[in-house]
């Protein structure tokens, strides 16, 4: 019985001890900064390529303008990505002169010019296309892609300029070994053999074929420091001093051959 009233006097002290422990009290709330929006013009930006993603818009207006050539004209078309068309907007010595028509567009895929192939070049009636893409593909900016599928995208570009009679010029890439939106990749390999494939599928089909990588290539595989804006990828304007007599040679040598 003694037991019991021992047992009894601790349950109650225990009891009473639980309840006259304070309740643990509650985490303290830490108060975070609100997500900051993007600035409308990078929202309108994203709109505008979700809705028009080859971007058949971007040249609409001055492809109207620019109407079909002159009688005899020589028209030349460039067809590439940033490197194209930071040629004539940022270097601003776009072959003065010269019939040629730049229709590149910063960011874009081999995929990408080839859906804008009809309206950026064949309606344009030009007499020789140069093609100049890839880097943008092995950056993996419109998702993975294969070496197989940039080649099986200009394959693509070649057959459609032949059919309409249209001499091609097709370019190497740039050598690159970083890529500055996509710090993890190491691209120069993947660089060097689109570059090897470039030049044997020129040959096959009786292209002519511009070797830029060859005359900016660095030690390491990517492009002289001293011939890129971010010494990676974009050319400056020793860069495009270097491009532009080997893109007019081969013009040049293009004008030369039979019409296909």
């Amino acid at each position: 019985m003694k037991f019991a009233y021992v047992l009894l006097f601790l349950f109650s002290t225990s009891l009473l001890g639980q309840q006259a422990t304070p309740a643990t009290a509650a985490a303290p709330i830490v108060a975070q900064a609100p997500a900051t929006s993007p600035p409308p013009q990078q929202i309108e930006g994203m709109q505008r390529k979700l809705a028009d993603w080859p971007a058949l818009a971007h040249y609409r207006d001055e492809n109207i303008k620019l109407g079909d050539p002159a009688p005899g004209e020589k028209r030349v078309v460039f067809m590439g990505d940033s490197i194209t068309e930071f040629w004539g907007k940022t270097y601003g010595k776009f072959f003065p002169g010269k019939p040629y028509v730049n229709r590149g567009i910063s960011g874009q895929t081999t995929p990408q010019m080839l859906v804008r192939f009809q309206q950026d070049v064949l309606h344009l009636k030009p007499t020789v296309v140069v093609l100049a893409g890839g880097i943008n593909d092995i950056a993996g900016n419109t998702g993975p892609e294969s070496l197989e599928d940039i080649e099986d995208n200009y394959r693509s570009m070649v057959q459609l300029a032949k059919a309409a009679h249209i001499r091609v010029v097709i370019t190497s890439p740039l050598p690159a070994s970083s890529i500055p939106w996509r710090p993890s990749l190491h691209p120069a390999e993947t660089v060097r053999q689109l570059n090897l494939w470039i030049k044997e599928y020129a040959q096959t089909e009786h292209l002519v074929y511009v070797n830029y990588y060859s005359a900016m290539v660095d030690d390491h595989g990517g492009i002289r420091p001293d011939l890129a804006i971010d010494k990676a990828v974009h050319p400056n304007d020793a860069g495009y001093a270097i491009m532009e007599p080997l893109a007019q040679q081969a013009i040049e040598r293009a004008l030369a051959e039979p019409q296909p």
